[in-house]
């Protein structure tokens, strides 16, 4: 590995048609990932809605294709899912409403995280610390701290303009029409529900999404935990080395590293990028089992 590179450098380093070619945004590896990832929740909706033989199997993996909609989501918001910038705006909508975290507030939260990767003093990502003993850490795998938050967040952004310092003035007022759309949605869908007697979203969609949630929890864990408070994106930032399915599941998000040096690359490009980067990762790791087996030893 380098010492002297870093990932400016490694940008700089690029030719016109090298940029071009990395970052050129098409509608068609998106919308046939989307069509597969989507389809796979409406399938197994629907079988769980039939009420198949041994249904209850099924709620685990509808919730991790659920959740791993955040992954879909944060795509979106860096408007390179799609190269047709309205299927951007509609899916980052959708799935940020499927997994409880509205899109236009998760941009600004999130362009900070990329203005200020693993800065102790400004990433909002290390407003809620990452787990230092067991108890914290079974707490986090939980989700319930995520869930919590997320409710408290748009309650608060519903009752008023946000005032969230990742927030600027010009979006404290989205943020606000956002949380309080959402929140009406939300109390629609119960109050139908409701009217017609039926559970049929608690089982498709609410139930999956918080046994699938834990393993977002573990996947994310993995990005920055215990990367170095550095500015060199190839060093605060981890990549992971797993499997295709998780790769396909998470859009090619385990290419950590490589989206958060050049956050312009769209998800179909990350592997390219990376054989670019390779060999100035300065931050991997050999799969999320290994990650977590080395994170739970350094537990108190």
């Amino acid at each position: 590995m380098s010492d002297a590179i870093d990932h400016r450098a490694i940008i700089a380093g690029l030719t016109a048609e090298q940029r071009a070619e990395l970052t050129g945004r098409r509608n068609g590896p998106g919308l046939l990932r989307l069509a597969v990832h989507g389809g796979a929740i409406a399938g197994l909706g629907a079988l769980i809605f039939a009420g198949v033989p041994y249904w209850p199997l099924l709620l685990l993996p509808q919730g991790i294709l659920i959740v791993f909609l955040f992954t879909l989501l944060h795509e979106c918001v860096h408007e390179t899912a799609f190269g047709t910038p309205w299927l951007n705006r509609a899916s980052a909508a959708t799935a940020g409403f499927l997994v409880m975290v509205p899109a236009t507030w998760f941009r600004y939260f999130h362009f900070a995280h990329h203005r200020h990767t693993h800065d102790p003093d400004n990433d909002p990502e290390l407003m809620s610390p990452k787990p230092e003993t067991v108890w914290q850490y079974v707490k986090y795998l939980s989700g319930i701290p995520l869930w919590i938050g997320m409710a408290k967040t748009i309650l608060l952004n519903g009752a008023r303009p946000s005032d969230e310092p990742y927030v600027p003035e010009k979006g404290r007022r989205k943020v606000h029409d956002e949380a309080r759309l959402t929140l009406a949605l939300y109390g629609g869908l119960v109050g139908v529900s409701i009217a017609l007697g039926t559970d049929v979203l608690l089982w498709i969609w609410v139930v999956p999404a918080l046994l699938g949630q834990p393993f977002l929890r573990a996947y994310l864990l993995a990005e920055h935990a215990r990367c170095p408070h550095v500015a060199n994106m190839l060093e605060n930032t981890r990549t992971t080395f797993t499997t295709a399915i998780v790769r396909f599941v998470a859009w090619n998000m385990p290419y950590h590293a490589e989206h958060h040096a050049y956050p312009a690359v769209p998800f179909h490009r990350l592997p390219q990028f990376h054989e670019v980067v390779r060999e100035h990762l300065r931050t991997t790791e050999r799969g999320y089992g290994r990650f977590h087996r080395r994170f739970i030893e350094g537990l108190r």
